[in-house]
């Protein structure tokens, strides 16, 4: 039902923490799951702009079937746009692991979570604790009994109103303020596990209401640090009882517009100018239920400034890195061109690609391997940023880097394959497609192919080639060969001609031959389409020595009687 989040991360040092939510609401969502009127409801809304949304644990198990709902989506159609979704939830415990909030990130989708918090609801805050900290009767009493399907939520705070008058409020309070503070203060984020703390992390966005206003956070460890300095105001005389805090969702919504609308004034020292940043960063805070100009609030105002101050930057960062790494995308360039000039130095002989493999001429060689290697690590990098969401979540969208990603690809892992067959590791490891690709090169199909199915344009791979070759014919041969796999399939078809020359078994070789006879035609559209380079089609060539060879195996009188039974 999450497949995509499921999916492994070779680049994580975290890979091997399975992604894992709160127990109750999986367990409530897949009760919903079984229903048939919410399963076709699920088909009705299919492709559609929809929103979810949710109080209490319902807005767990809302943010359960927004995430159903997102991979499906992706599932049935993984190179068409995402259907628009947001999933709004009010007062919602926190749901998940280090691992979903990663694994959110990395398919984009964090954008898709609205968490609205009041400033001091004890829920949302709750599963910051590690599990054996609260007591398991108000675990209970919290979930089991504040949350069965009622017409009014007002009802089920009564009751939780009930069970807390048992237990000391202040307590479990202080309980959560002070882990909250472990976490917000250290910041250990990333390994609760060896601290012992609670293994929850939230994702998304927050708005974090008061009745002063709201502010936003859509940074997993400002929203954290946030959670925190809001609740840890609540010791001012005006603060609401847990009861109130959970149950004022529809009073906050209801005054949102008017805070919006609203012209606030700071308090500003006329003798001392402000920047307007710092102006703004002041009103957040204001808005958040946190007033600096309150003694008691004065160092939870200060820390609060800085974190905010922190969010904004790294709110900023992914822009930032993306320009970045446009300067070093110009800075490699030359190694690029490099490999270019190789290309056309053999182009007339063998191809670079059979040049590389044999390592034709040491120097160039070496200096051109040098280059594959450093354009490899740059790539990579990239990847590592965007699955870290240190880049803007449409990156893999941008022309810009869609092409140069395609560009880099078409050009450099005819190299990877060469060094890979030089190196004999299609013998010991398996076939380069299935065993020896790079992530990096997958992920660049991906890209390519959607970037065709929303209507951008371009040259697509393997089974999609044929049809875009009919739509648009080429006056010349193309400058690099558009299947950037095409010389692992020569390679195949070399090894599979070779063993057919030696096969005795007429069902084995029937098999062979149908193979080879479908790459025949496979590179021949390629060719008399011209979506090849011309050192495919070079005297020396893999490519060419392939045709010889299967055109004298199919003088064979055995093979000729097979082919013409095809």
């Amino acid at each position: 039902m999450f497949a995509p989040l499921l999916a492994a991360e070779p680049d994580s040092s975290a890979a091997g923490e399975p992604v894992a939510v709160q127990a109750l609401a999986l367990q409530c969502f897949l009760k919903l799951c079984g229903n048939p009127d919410f399963q076709m409801l699920l088909n009705e809304i299919r492709g559609k702009a929809v929103m979810f949304t949710g109080h209490s644990l319902g807005g767990a198990i809302a943010t359960l079937a927004a995430l159903h709902y997102l991979c499906i989506s992706s599932s049935s159609s993984p190179w068409s746009p995402a259907a628009p979704v947001l999933c709004v939830t009010f007062g919602s415990p926190l749901l998940g692991n280090e691992a979903l909030s990663r694994a959110i990130l990395r398919e984009r989708w964090g954008g898709n979570f609205c968490h609205v918090v009041s400033q001091h609801d004890v829920v949302p805050r709750l599963l910051f604790c590690p599990p054996d900290a609260v007591p398991a009767h108000i675990i209970v009493g919290m979930q089991l009994d504040q949350w069965p399907a009622r017409t009014r939520h007002t009802g089920a705070v009564n009751t939780v109103t009930t069970r807390m008058a048992d237990t000391d409020k202040n307590a479990l309070q202080q309980l959560i303020q002070t882990h909250m503070a472990a976490v917000a203060m250290e910041q250990k984020l990333a390994t609760p596990e060896t601290t012992g703390g609670s293994p929850y992390r939230p994702f998304g966005t927050y708005v974090l209401c008061s009745p002063e206003g709201a502010a936003c956070v859509d940074n997993a460890t400002a929203a954290a640090q946030m959670l925190y300095a809001t609740f840890a105001s609540r010791s001012s005389p005006g603060a609401e009882s847990p009861e109130a805090a959970h149950s004022c969702y529809g009073e906050l919504v209801l005054k949102m517009p008017q805070h919006l609308l609203l012209k606030r004034c700071l308090r500003v020292d006329d003798t001392r100018a402000t920047p307007n940043y710092d102006d703004g960063v002041s009103l957040a805070l204001e808005a958040s239920g946190i007033d600096a100009t309150v003694r008691a609030h004065a160092m939870e105002a200060s820390t609060a400034r800085q974190w905010l101050k922190t969010s904004k930057r790294a709110g900023r960062r992914p822009s930032l890195n993306c320009a970045c790494l446009a300067t070093q995308l110009g800075r490699i360039t030359p190694l690029r061109a490099q490999i270019e000039w190789y290309k056309a130095v053999f182009d007339a002989e063998m191809g670079y690609y059979d040049a590389f493999k044999q390592r034709r001429s040491p120097r160039k060689y070496s200096k051109v391997n040098l280059n594959r290697m450093k354009l490899g690590q740059f790539w990579d990098g990239v990847l590592t940023k965007l699955d870290a969401g240190q880049l803007p979540h449409d990156f893999h969208r941008r022309a810009k880097w869609v092409n140069a990603a395609r560009f880099y690809q078409l050009l450099v892992e005819p190299l990877d394959i060469a060094d890979y067959h030089h190196q004999g590791l299609h013998r010991t490891s398996g076939s380069y497609m299935t065993h020896g690709r790079e992530r990096r090169y997958e992920l660049f199909d991906r890209w390519w192919q959607e970037k065709a199915c929303t209507g951008a344009g371009g040259d697509i791979t393997s089974s999609m080639l044929a049809a875009s070759a009919s739509s648009r014919r080429r006056s010349k041969y193309a400058g690099l060969t558009q299947d950037p796999c095409f010389w692992a399939r020569v390679e195949e078809a070399r090894e599979e001609t070779e063993s057919a020359r030696g096969e005795r078994d007429v069902a084995e070789l029937a098999m062979k031959l149908e193979e080879l006879q479908e790459f025949e035609r496979y590179s021949r559209e390629l060719v008399a389409n011209k979506e090849v380079s011309v050192d495919v089609l070079a005297p020396q060539s893999s490519y060419t020595l392939w045709v010889e060879e299967w055109n004298q195996l199919k003088l064979r009188d055995e093979v000729r009687t097979l082919l013409l039974q095809f």
